[in-house]
């Protein structure tokens, strides 16, 4: 693991100063900052923490030159921390507009950040870094490591057929540092990445072909990927009625594994078939534990939405009318499919407890619903997607400090912001106010730290915080209403570095900055060759770690200088809680990078 270089030199420059015992004197101070830099117009903060007063000034330097830019003073923040540090400050550089590669030093002490860009093209190209570890997620062909795996998915469970019959449902994407594959985030995975095209269609860059391989072809890569996603979702409807929601279980977490060699047995052997689940509507399992379930909505609408998005892409943008039809009439089917049993889907698990537990599906249709409007203009979809806007409200995770794993997902109500489009004034305004809500309830939340960070720290923290930060987009373009800039910027950097542990949350971001090395997957395992792009999961509630099954450092830490009991953080491969790089966390992330980049 790398071990952060904040510190290295921080340590170097208090030993040189060694005041005596007693000595009213500033402790060791701990500088945090966005790693990856600033816009020139938006806010520009870093955070200082100590266990004694700060009382000296802080310059903002040029990296380059060596001179000081200005010279500012911390400000002390009232909020309480989270019982490691008594005193915190804020140091705002706001005023520096000006580009280049800057850090932030103690005028006495000598203590330095980690250094950043100000620049308007600070965020350029990380949206490709992103879909680089999509690639890298690919079951099926892997270009990352140039294999095919899994080419036996899968055999019937629970479904119309009789169970183990075969069922192609190869391709898609392994869900995290594990190899199982799920509808409930594919979905969402490919819905996401057609909507940031949608949004910023020229943010985006032709480098790979759709097998994932170096050579443009014509093609946005982001449309590459999503096409990998839309190609498996047919394979998961195979048939009018039919939705298969999951491939293999955990029955899969046995060891680190090269996904062509998976020593899973489901049954029919080792590197054989994988279980392939359909949707029901109601409770499934294959061992004691078992799921819950009320009907498939969830799944049907979120996948009708992509369908869709595809449509009206791969028709308007791409020429290709054929594939445009046939993801419309894939749309409609998916769309009566949810209509007919509204209701949630559940993952299923198999020896542990653990499983993805939505319980929220009225988001989805609603999305569903906007989005085959848009495509079709037929008014019994508009109608549609109004009842299901005002069913599903605010019904999300943002008043809440805790919740179940994956309880309100999508971590984002899109379907307000796409029918948000098509409607009066009114119903405009009902929308907007939904999206304001949930944002405000953050903010309640963030007043309580000195990070300004407003998601409670469940298991994948940080696809929460992406996803408020994309809420905050989506309500700007909405309304115009940029009162939240300053609040979606402080979120934005704390995945980068303004967080107690110094690092991105995201590997391979900034490249020579501090981010997750040590995260919790077989290749890491296996080859020690790092992916970039991938959002790991992030801190978690002590509590939470700390009842988790299984988890166990293999090295000490690194962060113990600065960690603390309440939120806790390993770049660790041992901790599976809060350093595994997930599928969906990473695609739900593009929305947001394209959103900066180009600037």
């Amino acid at each position: 693991m790398k071990i952060t270089t904040c510190l290295s030199v921080l340590m170097l420059a208090m030993s040189a100063i060694s005041p005596a015992k007693g000595e009213d004197q500033d402790e060791t101070v701990h500088i945090r900052i966005n790693q990856v830099g600033y816009l020139p117009g938006e806010h520009k903060s870093g955070i200082l923490f100590s266990h004694g007063a700060v009382r000296e000034p802080f310059d903002l330097v040029d990296e380059g030159s060596g001179n000081t830019v200005k010279t500012l003073k911390a400000i002390r923040v009232e909020r309480k921390g989270w019982g490691a540090f008594e005193y915190y400050y804020e140091v705002d550089f706001s005023q520096q507009e000006g580009p280049g590669r800057f850090y932030l030093e103690g005028r006495r002490s000598g203590v330095r950040s980690q250094s950043f860009t100000i620049s308007g093209n600070a965020y350029d190209l990380q949206q490709e870094k992103l879909l680089g570890f999509m690639r890298q997620q690919r079951c099926g062909y892997n270009p990352f490591l140039d294999m095919v795996c899994h080419r036996r998915d899968g055999r019937s469970a629970f479904g119309p057929v009789p169970d183990s019959t075969f069922v192609d449902v190869s391709g898609g994407w392994h869900d995290a540092g594990d190899q199982l594959k799920y509808l409930i985030t594919g979905s969402y995975a490919t819905a996401h990445m057609l909507l940031a095209y949608e949004l910023y269609p020229d943010r985006f860059g032709d480098l790979y072909n759709a097998l994932g391989q170096p050579g443009a072809n014509g093609i946005p890569d982001v449309l590459d990927e999503a096409r990998w996603g839309l190609d498996w979702i047919l394979k998961m409807h195979p048939a009018p009625g039919q939705l298969i929601h999951q491939v293999a279980d955990d029955r899969d977490h046995r060891g680190w594994k090269m996904p062509d060699q998976d020593p899973s047995d489901y049954g029919w052997g080792k590197n054989s078939y994988r279980v392939a689940y359909f949707a029901t509507g109601e409770p499934q399992g294959l061992n004691i534990y078992k799921s819950e379930a009320t009907g498939i909505a969830n799944l049907a609408g979120r996948s009708a939405a992509a369908m869709a998005l595809a449509s009206r892409i791969w028709t308007e943008a791409l020429d290709d009318p054929a594939f445009g039809e046939r993801c419309l009439e894939a749309a409609r089917s998916l769309y009566r499919m949810g209509k007919g049993k509204e209701g949630f889907q559940q993952g299923n698990s198999y020896g542990a407890p653990y499983r993805y537990g939505e319980v929220t599906w009225a988001d989805d249709m609603e999305w569903g619903a906007a989005e085959l409007f848009k495509c079709t203009g037929e008014p019994v979809y508009l109608e549609d997607a109004r009842r299901y806007a005002l069913l599903a409200g605010t019904d999300n995770w943002m008043p809440w400090d805790t919740a179940a794993h994956y309880q309100y997902y999508p971590f984002i109500n899109v379907g307000h912001f796409v029918l948000h489009g098509l409607v009066e004034d009114g119903l405009k305004s009902v929308l907007e106010g939904y999206y304001r809500s949930g944002i405000e309830n953050c903010m309640e939340r963030a007043a309580r730290n000195p990070y300004s960070i407003g998601v409670p720290f469940i298991w994948c923290s940080n696809n929460l915080l992406t996803s408020l930060i994309t809420q905050v987009i989506l309500y700007e373009k909405m309304t115009g209403d940029h009162t939240y800039d300053e609040f979606m910027v402080e979120q934005r950097d704390w995945l980068f570095g303004r967080n107690p542990w110094a690092t991105s949350m995201f590997t391979g971001i900034p490249q020579g900055g501090e981010y997750p090395v040590d995260v919790h997957t077989s290749v890491w395992a296996l080859t020690r060759m790092e992916v970039p792009g991938g959002l790991v999961d992030g801190p978690v509630y002590g509590s939470i770690y700390r009842s988790l099954l299984g988890l166990e450092l293999s090295q000490p830490d690194e962060f113990e200088e600065v960690q603390n009991e309440f939120v806790v953080y390993h770049d660790d491969i041992g901790d599976y809680s809060t350093n595994e790089p997930t599928m969906d966390g990473t695609a739900g992330a593009i929305l947001m990078m394209a959103h900066w980049a180009g600037h």
